[in-house]
């Protein structure tokens, strides 16, 4: 077997209003907040961050988020 997660990327089918969490430092990101430091408008779903975007606590990329299950 090769490979690891990490070659699994961003799920592409996720509901506009889901919420997330970084996998190594629990800060969560929630489309209806944005993200203030990367200046991501409210309103924002996970998957229309930009590549680039990273997690503003610890610098996570965003193939390291996990959805929360509700």
């Amino acid at each position: 077997m090769t490979g690891g997660f990490e070659n699994f990327g961003v799920r592409s089918d996720l509901a506009d209003d889901v919420l997330l969490e970084c996998g190594i430092c629990w800060t969560r990101y929630d489309p209806a907040e944005g993200d203030v430091v990367a200046q991501i408008a409210p309103g924002t779903p996970f998957s229309a961050l930009p590549d680039e975007w990273h997690c503003p606590n610890c610098d996570a990329p965003k193939a390291k988020f996990m959805v929360i299950e509700s």
